[in-house]
C-alpha cells in the first residue's frame, strides 16, 4: 500500500527502527512529527520473551499514569446492591444497573467503554459473557474490573487507570497519552508504564523478559527506544 508524503517525510526523520533512541529523544522525535491534523494516541509496543500458551508466562497487571491517558472513558457497573449503586453514582460512573442494564446489554445496547461489577453480581453476567467476551469488556477479577471496592475503582479508570497484558504473541501493547501532552508529561507516564511492565515480569520466564521496545503515535512510524537506557 502505498504511504502518503506527510508518512515518508517522518519515516525519513525517524530512519530505521534498527537505529534506537533514548526515551527522551523518541518522545521528542515523535513530538515534532506532521502526521496528522488530529490529536494522536501516543503507543508503546514491548517484545516479551514470554510464551503465553503457559499460564505462568502472561504479562496482565494494570497502572494509574502520572498524567492519565488524555482519553474520556465511559465506565458501567453492574451491580443490585443500593450502597454500591449510590457509590458508583458518586464516584462518577456514566450507566449503573443490574438486570435492566443486562437486558439493554443483550438488546446490543453497549454503551460504555469499561464495565465493572461487585462480586456478588457476578454470577448474573454469565447470561451476556458471549456478548462482553468478544468486546473485551467482560468484567474480570484479574483485570480488577470484579470489586467491593466499586467507587474506587470507577475513580481510578476516570484518572486513566489502563490494564496491559501480553497479546498471543508476547508483545504487551499500551497507550500512554497524547501527541498534546508535555513531553515532561509523556515522559513521565512512560517511565512508569515501563516500570509497572518490569514489575510484572511472570514467574515462568526465563532469559531475557524485555526484548524490544518500541515507540509511536496513531499516524507515525515507530521509534526504537534503547534498552539500556530505559531498563
Amino acid at each position: 500500500m502505498a504511504q502518503g508524503k506527510k508518512y515518508l517525510a517522518a519515516l525519513e526523520k525517524c530512519g530505521s527502527v534498527e537505529v534506537t533512541h533514548s526515551l527522551k529523544d523518541a518522545i521528542a522525535l515523535i513530538k515534532g512529527l506532521d502526521t496528522s491534523k488530529f490529536d494522536e494516541t501516543m503507543e508503546i509496543h514491548v517484545k516479551t520473551g514470554c510464551d503465553p500458551k503457559h499460564a505462568d508466562q502472561i504479562v496482565r497487571s494494570t497502572i494509574i499514569l502520572p498524567n492519565g491517558t488524555g482519553k474520556s472513558v465511559s465506565v458501567a457497573v453492574f451491580t443490585d446492591e443500593e450502597d454500591k449503586a449510590t457509590e458508583a453514582k458518586k464516584a462518577g460512573a456514566d450507566v449503573v444497573g443490574s438486570d435492566d442494564l443486562i437486558a439493554e446489554v443483550t438488546k446490543g445496547n453497549i454503551n460504555f467503554d469499561i464495565a465493572l461489577a461487585t462480586p456478588a453480581y457476578m454470577r448474573n453476567l454469565a447470561k451476556v459473557a458471549r456478548v462482553l467476551g468478544p468486546k473485551g469488556l467482560m468484567p474480570s477479577p484479574k483485570a480488577g474490573t470484579v470489586t467491593p471496592n466499586i467507587g474506587q475503582s470507577v475513580e481510578e479508570l476516570k484518572k486513566g487507570k489502563i490494564e496491559f497484558k501480553t497479546d498471543k504473541t508476547g508483545i504487551v501493547h499500551s497507550i500512554f497519552g497524547k501527541k498534546s501532552f508535555s513531553a515532561k508529561d509523556l515522559e513521565e507516564n512512560l517511565t512508569a508504564l515501563i516500570n509497572a511492565m518490569k514489575e510484572a515480569r511472570p514467574a515462568g520466564v526465563k532469559g531475557t523478559y524485555i526484548q524490544k521496545i518500541t515507540v509511536t503515535s496513531t499516524m507515525s512510524p515507530a521509534v526504537t527506544l534503547d534498552l539500556s537506557d530505559v531498563l
